[in-house]
Formats: structure tokens, C-alpha cells, sequence
């Protein structure tokens, strides 16, 4: 007698839907690997299939090669996706998060891998393979910003495991491997008084504070806040503005691993959960100074949006939003920072400079600026 019992479909799980996925998520990583051609991370295949081996070449290594490695995820910025089903930008916050922090300490991003985790691929016409395809269109793109090769990616289907609004939801996280001289790793040791701060700006949210973000949304708008419209786009698309990916251009700067530095750097901070004071003092903090930030890029209008609805004091909004500035680099150089900046498409300008008096002073340009012209922290 033949038993029918419960299959693998029955628990939600399509296997051939399942390779299809992984099919198109290989071939969008495929793409990348000719970002890293003739570069430390080069990525060797030794046969063409989703699951075969993939290496990194490493044989070219000079002496002070350092190698480390970051784990970062998008967070709760996926549901503005999920809401209006767009997802063919929401790599690029995955990637700025891990390839921006490997500058940081003066790295060369080069090979990325990721985790994605669905509810459901789904079945037949339902399915939500178009999804995928979206997401994987958005990864070729961000990989090419980012100068790197994507040489694994893990798909799981976990049912009720995530949750979020619609019946396409998701996490999506991502580890990098980076490379450095050693003797080009910022310490802070050599950051002075009298250096100058240049910001490079973001004109979105990145993707950090989405929590609070949607928070406001919500309790402004209702279940359906992502319907409302501001200046003819709903606010779900404006807040999804992909985040810019800042590690290409001070690759650039720093000289990467093999090549000599086009500017003079001596430290990096990417803005991203506490905002300017949080990531610029702990670059400071080995060497104590402080700051003062007199001509700081604009927030994106949409942050000033939470601000009016969700009256976020500027001094908690500079804390937990990047504020209209994504990276900022120190140097005693900024006119060679700024040129390499908007060489490649990154407005750019000198925001402050380092002082021997510890604190950071900014000038307010958050909301309620007129109320308290410069804060303190």
C-alpha cells in the first residue's frame, strides 16, 4: 500500500520554485564577480552551478595585508518595500551598511555574501518569484557601486519565522570580507586640531532609524500610511530612498590595499545608529578633540517630515538620523577629498573642523532650528 503523507509543498515549501530562486539570485551574483577582475578578491569558480565551489584569489597578497570582516542587515526597512512592492533598490542599503563600514578603518571591500530569509516563495501564479528578480536586479546594480563581487548568497524560506505587511516579507543581511595594509589602518592616532571635516551627503534616511520612522508614519497616518502622499509621491517611496554608497570614492581616497592614496585621510566615520555625535565621537575618542560642525548638509526633507509629525526634538533627531550626511571624512586635504567625492556623483563639502576642545557643537539645521540654533552633545 502506498502511504500519502504530508510533503515538503504541504509545509509551504516549493522546491522547484525554490531553484528557480536560487537560479536567478546566482546569475545576478555571476554579474558581479567581473567587478573584482584583476583585484584582491577575484572570484574563482571551478564549475558554473549555484552550489558549487566559489573562492576568493589571494595569491597576489603584498606583506601588511590585514583581512577582516563585517556583518550588517537592512533592519526594518524592508516593510517600506513589502508595503509598495518595490524592492529593486533595497540592496543598496543592504550593501552601504557593510561596504561603507569596511572604510571606516581604512578597508578595501571586495567580496560580499548574504542571507536572505522569506516567508514564502509562494505557488504557482501567486508566487513571488518577481520579487526575487526585482531584488536581484537591485543587487547587480549595488555591487557595481560598491566595486564588489557577491560570491555566495543563501536563500531560506521560513514560513511565519518573518512576518511583515502584504504576503511578500523578508530579512536580509550580509557579511563583507575587506583587505588593508596595515600600516594605512586609521586609529585615530593621527587626527589633529585644525583638520578639516568633509561631508558627504545623503539625501535619504539610509537605513537606520526606520523603527521610529514608522512609528511616526503610523500613528500619523494610520494601518495605510503608505498610501499618503507628499509632493506626489507616497512617503513609503520617498522614505525608501536608497542609501548612497560611499566606499568606492574613499577607496579612492585611502589608495585600497594596492594602490597609492589620492588624498589625505586621517579618519572616517559612517553616519549611520547615532547619528554624527555618535559615530564621529568614537573616532575622536582616542584622541579626545572634539568638533565643531558650523555648515552641515541639509536633512532630507522627509526626515524633517518625521520631525514635524512625530515632534523629535534636533537634538534626538541628530542622534538617530544621519541628518543629510552619510559619511564624513577627516582631513587636512578637503579639496582633494571634495573632488574625488563628485567625481564620482557625490555632492560634497567641508561641514567643520577638529578642535582641542572635546564635545561636538553642530549648527542646527534640523526642524526646530529657529527654537535652538546650536546644540551640544
Amino acid at each position: 500500500m502506498c502511504m500519502v503523507g504530508i510533503t515538503y509543498s504541504d509545509a509551504g515549501v516549493d522546491i522547484e520554485l525554490g531553484d528557480e530562486a536560487s537560479d536567478i539570485l546566482y546569475a545576478a551574483a555571476k554579474e558581479t564577480w567581473s567587478n573584482r577582475k584583476g583585484l584582491i578578491g577575484e572570484v574563482i569558480s571551478p564549475f558554473d552551478d549555484f552550489s558549487g565551489l566559489r573562492a576568493i584569489d589571494v595569491s597576489a597578497l603584498p606583506p601588511n595585508t590585514l583581512m577582516s570582516m563585517g556583518f550588517d542587515s537592512i533592519g526594518t526597512k524592508t516593510e517600506l518595500a513589502e508595503r509598495i512592492s518595490k524592492h529593486d533598490t533595497i540592496a543598496f542599503d543592504l550593501f552601504a551598511m557593510v561596504c561603507d563600514d569596511a572604510v571606516v578603518r581604512g578597508g578595501e571591500p571586495a567580496v560580499l555574501g548574504s542571507v536572505l530569509e522569506i516567508n514564502t516563495l509562494g505557488r504557482g501564479p501567486d508566487s513571488n518569484i518577481d520579487m526575487i528578480r526585482q531584488l536581484s536586479k537591485g543587487y547587480i546594480q549595488a555591487a557595481a557601486a560598491g566595486n564588489v563581487a557577491v560570491i555566495n548568497g543563501e536563500l531560506a524560506e521560513v514560513g511565519t519565522r518573518v512576518q511583515g505587511y502584504g504576503r511578500f516579507n523578508y530579512n536580509w543581511g550580509a557579511g563583507i570580507i575587506w583587505f588593508a595594509n596595515k600600516d594605512r589602518i586609521f586609529t585615530g592616532a593621527k587626527i589633529n586640531t585644525g583638520d578639516k571635516i568633509v561631508g558627504l551627503r545623503e539625501k535619504g534616511i539610509r537605513s537606520n532609524g526606520f523603527s521610529l520612522v514608522r512609528k511616526i508614519f503610523e500613528q500619523t497616518h494610520g494601518e495605510n500610511w503608505h498610501e499618503v502622499k507628499l509632493d506626489n509621491k507616497s512617503i513609503a517611496e520617498i522614505a525608501l530612498e536608497p542609501s548612497t554608497i560611499y566606499s568606492t570614492a574613499v577607496v579612492e581616497m585611502l589608495g585600497g590595499l594596492n594602490n597609492d592614496p589620492a588624498a589625505e585621510v586621517h579618519g572616517v566615520a559612517h553616519i549611520t545608529g547615532g547619528g554624527v555625535p555618535g559615530k564621529l565621537g568614537r573616532v575622536l575618542k582616542p584622541t579626545m578633540f572634539g568638533a565643531d560642525l558650523d555648515d552641515l548638509f541639509e536633512p532630507a526633507e522627509i526626515i524633517k517630515y518625521c520631525q514635524e509629525h512625530g515632534n523629535v526634538p534636533d537634538h534626538e533627531a541628530y542622534r538617530t538620523w544621519n541628518m543629510g550626511q552619510g559619511m564624513v571624512i577627516i582631513t587636512p586635504d578637503p579639496d582633494q577629498v571634495i573632488s574625488i567625492a563628485n567625481n564620482h556623483r557625490i555632492e560634497a563639502k567641508t561641514i567643520g573642523k577638529i578642535t582641542e576642545r572635546k564635545g561636538i557643537r553642530i549648527t542646527n539645521k534640523g526642524y526646530f532650528a529657529t527654537q535652538e540654533p546650536n546644540l551640544e552633545f
